[in-house]
Protein backbone atom coordinates (compact mmCIF):
# COMPACT_ATOMS: atom_id res chain seq x y z
CA UNK A 1 0.00 0.00 0.00
CA UNK A 2 1.61 3.34 -0.82
CA UNK A 3 2.99 5.39 2.55
CA UNK A 4 0.78 8.37 1.66
CA UNK A 5 -2.40 6.61 2.56
CA UNK A 6 -3.11 6.38 6.51
CA UNK A 7 -2.59 3.71 8.87
CA UNK A 8 -6.04 4.00 10.00
CA UNK A 9 -8.65 5.88 8.55
CA UNK A 10 -12.41 5.86 10.34
CA UNK A 11 -15.26 7.74 8.39
CA UNK A 12 -18.62 8.53 9.45
CA UNK A 13 -18.93 5.65 12.20
CA UNK A 14 -22.30 5.37 13.59
CA UNK A 15 -23.61 2.63 16.21
CA UNK A 16 -27.15 2.56 16.64
CA UNK A 17 -28.43 0.40 19.70
CA UNK A 18 -32.55 0.31 19.37
CA UNK A 19 -32.50 3.72 18.48
CA UNK A 20 -30.23 4.59 20.88
CA UNK A 21 -27.01 6.09 19.45
CA UNK A 22 -23.59 5.12 20.90
CA UNK A 23 -21.35 6.61 18.46
CA UNK A 24 -22.65 9.04 16.02
CA UNK A 25 -20.58 10.13 12.95
CA UNK A 26 -17.08 9.55 14.44
CA UNK A 27 -14.14 10.10 12.08
CA UNK A 28 -10.33 10.42 12.41
CA UNK A 29 -7.50 8.75 11.03
CA UNK A 30 -3.73 7.47 12.55
CA UNK A 31 -0.77 7.46 11.16
CA UNK A 32 2.61 5.67 11.59
CA UNK A 33 4.26 6.59 14.91
CA UNK A 34 1.64 8.75 16.12
CA UNK A 35 0.06 7.60 19.74
CA UNK A 36 -3.36 8.52 19.69
CA UNK A 37 -5.35 9.26 22.43
CA UNK A 38 -9.41 9.22 22.81
CA UNK A 39 -10.79 9.41 25.82
CA UNK A 40 -13.81 10.91 27.34
CA UNK A 41 -16.32 9.98 30.49
CA UNK A 42 -18.47 6.97 30.89
CA UNK A 43 -20.97 6.22 28.22
CA UNK A 44 -19.17 8.52 25.88
CA UNK A 45 -18.79 5.34 23.29
CA UNK A 46 -14.81 4.79 23.46
CA UNK A 47 -15.75 0.91 23.43
CA UNK A 48 -17.85 0.55 20.58
CA UNK A 49 -15.46 2.56 18.37
CA UNK A 50 -12.97 0.04 19.72
CA UNK A 51 -14.89 -3.06 18.87
CA UNK A 52 -16.07 -1.83 15.53
CA UNK A 53 -12.89 -1.02 14.18
CA UNK A 54 -11.88 -4.46 16.13
CA UNK A 55 -14.59 -6.12 14.11
CA UNK A 56 -16.37 -7.25 16.97
CA UNK A 57 -18.99 -5.12 16.16
CA UNK A 58 -20.52 -3.93 13.03
CA UNK A 59 -21.45 -0.73 12.57
CA UNK A 60 -24.57 0.73 11.39
CA UNK A 61 -23.05 3.44 9.16
CA UNK A 62 -19.51 4.68 8.66
CA UNK A 63 -16.89 2.22 7.48
CA UNK A 64 -13.29 1.27 8.95
CA UNK A 65 -9.77 1.47 6.59
CA UNK A 66 -6.70 0.03 6.96
CA UNK A 67 -4.21 1.72 4.43
CA UNK A 68 -6.44 2.01 1.97
CA UNK A 69 -8.01 -1.63 2.87
CA UNK A 70 -12.14 -1.17 3.78
CA UNK A 71 -12.28 -3.13 7.00
CA UNK A 72 -15.96 -2.73 7.96
CA UNK A 73 -17.05 -6.08 7.72
CA UNK A 74 -14.07 -7.81 8.37
CA UNK A 75 -13.60 -10.58 11.41
CA UNK A 76 -11.48 -9.92 14.13
CA UNK A 77 -9.59 -12.70 12.89
CA UNK A 78 -8.83 -10.89 9.28
CA UNK A 79 -8.69 -7.62 11.00
CA UNK A 80 -5.46 -9.35 12.99
CA UNK A 81 -4.03 -10.70 9.98
CA UNK A 82 -3.82 -7.18 8.56
CA UNK A 83 -1.53 -6.68 11.36
CA UNK A 84 -3.69 -5.33 13.98
CA UNK A 85 -2.99 -5.53 17.62
CA UNK A 86 -5.67 -5.47 20.54
CA UNK A 87 -4.79 -5.67 24.19
CA UNK A 88 -8.18 -5.30 26.34
CA UNK A 89 -9.05 -3.55 29.92
CA UNK A 90 -8.56 -7.44 31.64
CA UNK A 91 -5.25 -8.70 30.64
CA UNK A 92 -5.94 -12.14 28.73
CA UNK A 93 -3.01 -14.66 29.15
CA UNK A 94 -3.11 -17.95 29.25
CA UNK A 95 -2.44 -18.72 32.92
CA UNK A 96 -1.53 -22.43 33.35
CA UNK A 97 1.27 -21.63 30.41
CA UNK A 98 4.79 -20.06 31.43
CA UNK A 99 5.58 -16.09 30.53
CA UNK A 100 7.51 -17.20 27.18
CA UNK A 101 5.00 -20.08 25.90
CA UNK A 102 2.07 -17.14 26.11
CA UNK A 103 4.35 -15.57 23.16
CA UNK A 104 5.38 -18.53 21.51
CA UNK A 105 1.85 -19.65 21.14
CA UNK A 106 1.34 -16.12 19.04
CA UNK A 107 4.33 -16.40 17.64
CA UNK A 108 3.27 -19.55 15.95
CA UNK A 109 -0.10 -18.73 15.10
CA UNK A 110 1.06 -15.37 13.28
CA UNK A 111 3.99 -16.83 11.56
CA UNK A 112 1.67 -20.78 10.77
CA UNK A 113 -1.53 -18.60 10.13
CA UNK A 114 -3.19 -20.65 12.84
CA UNK A 115 -3.08 -22.48 16.01
CA UNK A 116 -1.32 -25.86 16.26
CA UNK A 117 -3.08 -28.21 18.58
CA UNK A 118 0.95 -28.76 19.43
CA UNK A 119 1.28 -25.50 20.72
CA UNK A 120 -2.04 -25.08 22.09
CA UNK A 121 -1.47 -28.84 24.54
CA UNK A 122 2.32 -26.87 25.78
CA UNK A 123 4.58 -28.95 23.25
CA UNK A 124 5.81 -25.74 22.01
CA UNK A 125 9.77 -26.37 22.88
CA UNK A 126 12.50 -24.46 21.06
CA UNK A 127 9.67 -22.95 18.56
CA UNK A 128 10.51 -19.30 18.11
CA UNK A 129 11.81 -19.61 21.80
CA UNK A 130 15.12 -16.80 20.71
CA UNK A 131 12.01 -14.49 19.23
CA UNK A 132 9.73 -14.83 22.28
CA UNK A 133 12.90 -14.26 24.72
CA UNK A 134 13.83 -11.14 22.45
CA UNK A 135 10.19 -9.69 23.27
CA UNK A 136 10.03 -10.17 27.16
CA UNK A 137 13.54 -8.47 27.07
CA UNK A 138 12.17 -5.46 25.32
CA UNK A 139 9.50 -5.42 28.34
CA UNK A 140 11.62 -5.89 30.52
CA UNK A 141 9.81 -9.58 31.29
CA UNK A 142 12.90 -11.84 30.60
CA UNK A 143 14.07 -12.69 34.09
CA UNK A 144 9.99 -13.91 34.50
CA UNK A 145 10.48 -15.92 31.14
CA UNK A 146 9.19 -19.51 32.73
CA UNK A 147 7.57 -18.56 35.60
CA UNK A 148 3.37 -19.60 35.41
CA UNK A 149 1.59 -16.82 34.39
CA UNK A 150 -0.82 -17.11 37.04
CA UNK A 151 1.87 -16.32 39.38
CA UNK A 152 2.83 -12.76 38.18
CA UNK A 153 1.74 -9.65 39.49
CA UNK A 154 -0.87 -7.35 37.85
CA UNK A 155 1.13 -4.89 36.49
CA UNK A 156 4.15 -7.51 35.07
CA UNK A 157 0.65 -9.30 33.69
CA UNK A 158 -0.30 -6.08 31.56
CA UNK A 159 3.11 -5.69 30.48
CA UNK A 160 3.67 -9.43 28.56
CA UNK A 161 0.33 -8.47 27.27
CA UNK A 162 1.63 -5.63 25.56
CA UNK A 163 4.38 -8.75 24.25
CA UNK A 164 1.55 -10.80 23.22
CA UNK A 165 -0.06 -8.12 21.28
CA UNK A 166 3.46 -7.48 19.52
CA UNK A 167 4.31 -10.87 18.86
CA UNK A 168 1.76 -10.09 15.62
CA UNK A 169 3.97 -7.37 14.50
CA UNK A 170 1.09 -5.40 14.29
CA UNK A 171 1.59 -1.99 12.59
CA UNK A 172 -1.58 -1.00 14.40
CA UNK A 173 -2.47 -1.68 18.06
CA UNK A 174 -5.52 -0.76 19.32
CA UNK A 175 -5.05 -0.55 23.47
CA UNK A 176 -8.29 -0.37 25.65
CA UNK A 177 -6.80 1.63 28.69
CA UNK A 178 -3.75 -0.21 28.67
CA UNK A 179 -2.74 0.92 32.52
CA UNK A 180 -6.08 -0.36 34.11
CA UNK A 181 -5.95 -2.08 37.59
CA UNK A 182 -1.78 -0.95 37.69
CA UNK A 183 -0.04 1.17 40.32
CA UNK A 184 0.70 4.90 38.90
CA UNK A 185 4.30 4.40 38.96
CA UNK A 186 3.72 1.09 36.62
CA UNK A 187 1.30 3.21 34.10
CA UNK A 188 3.93 5.72 33.53
CA UNK A 189 5.99 2.86 32.45
CA UNK A 190 3.91 1.08 30.42
CA UNK A 191 3.11 4.15 28.61
CA UNK A 192 7.07 5.05 28.66
CA UNK A 193 7.50 1.26 27.35
CA UNK A 194 4.52 1.91 24.32
CA UNK A 195 5.52 5.28 23.50
CA UNK A 196 9.49 3.69 22.83
CA UNK A 197 7.89 0.90 20.84
CA UNK A 198 5.73 3.33 18.84
CA UNK A 199 9.14 5.09 17.95
CA UNK A 200 11.68 2.41 17.53
CA UNK A 201 8.92 -0.27 15.25
CA UNK A 202 7.23 3.05 13.82
CA UNK A 203 3.60 1.67 14.38
CA UNK A 204 0.60 3.71 15.18
CA UNK A 205 -1.36 3.41 18.72
CA UNK A 206 -4.81 3.92 19.15
CA UNK A 207 -5.62 4.18 23.35
CA UNK A 208 -8.26 5.43 25.72
CA UNK A 209 -7.50 5.66 29.29
CA UNK A 210 -8.51 7.71 32.23
CA UNK A 211 -5.44 9.31 33.73
CA UNK A 212 -4.99 12.23 31.83
CA UNK A 213 -1.80 12.78 33.37
CA UNK A 214 -0.41 9.09 31.27
CA UNK A 215 -2.73 11.12 27.82
CA UNK A 216 -1.47 14.53 28.14
CA UNK A 217 2.06 13.62 29.07
CA UNK A 218 2.83 10.46 26.37
CA UNK A 219 0.07 11.49 23.32
CA UNK A 220 0.95 12.32 20.00
CA UNK A 221 -2.76 13.70 19.26
CA UNK A 222 -6.39 13.63 21.82
CA UNK A 223 -9.52 12.63 20.71
CA UNK A 224 -12.57 14.04 23.15
CA UNK A 225 -15.48 11.92 22.66
CA UNK A 226 -18.90 13.58 24.29
CA UNK A 227 -22.13 10.99 23.81
CA UNK A 228 -20.81 9.35 21.29
CA UNK A 229 -20.01 12.29 19.56
CA UNK A 230 -16.17 14.04 19.03
CA UNK A 231 -15.96 17.47 20.16
CA UNK A 232 -12.44 18.33 20.13
CA UNK A 233 -9.39 16.77 18.84
CA UNK A 234 -5.79 17.94 18.65
CA UNK A 235 -2.24 18.08 20.14
CA UNK A 236 -2.64 17.37 24.24
CA UNK A 237 -2.05 20.79 25.09
CA UNK A 238 -4.88 22.10 22.22
CA UNK A 239 -7.34 19.87 23.69
CA UNK A 240 -6.49 20.47 27.23
CA UNK A 241 -7.09 24.61 26.81
CA UNK A 242 -9.96 23.84 25.00
CA UNK A 243 -13.34 25.90 26.39
CA UNK A 244 -15.72 23.21 25.38
CA UNK A 245 -13.99 20.61 26.69
CA UNK A 246 -12.79 22.44 30.24
CA UNK A 247 -16.61 22.95 30.82
CA UNK A 248 -17.77 19.74 30.00
CA UNK A 249 -14.97 17.57 31.42
CA UNK A 250 -12.03 19.22 32.71
CA UNK A 251 -13.89 21.08 34.72
CA UNK A 252 -16.37 18.59 36.23
CA UNK A 253 -13.44 16.00 36.78
CA UNK A 254 -15.19 13.67 34.91
CA UNK A 255 -12.49 12.39 32.32
CA UNK A 256 -10.95 11.00 36.05
CA UNK A 257 -13.74 8.96 36.93
CA UNK A 258 -13.23 5.01 36.65
CA UNK A 259 -14.97 1.94 36.58
CA UNK A 260 -16.55 3.07 32.76
CA UNK A 261 -19.75 1.46 31.74
CA UNK A 262 -19.55 1.74 27.61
Amino acid sequence: MSAQLPLLSVESLSKSYQGVHAVRGVSFQVQRGELLAMIGPNGAGKSSCFNMMNGQIRPSAGRVMIEGVDTTHYSPQKIFRLGVGRTFQIAETYLSMTVRENVQMVLQSHRKGGLSLSAFFGRLGALYRDDAMALLALIGLDHQAERLCRELPYGDVKRLELAIALAGEPKLLLMDEPAAGMAAKERVALMELTAKVVRERHIGVLFTEHDMDIVFEHATRVIVLNRGEIIATGTPNAVRADPQVQAVYLGSGALYSHGEAH
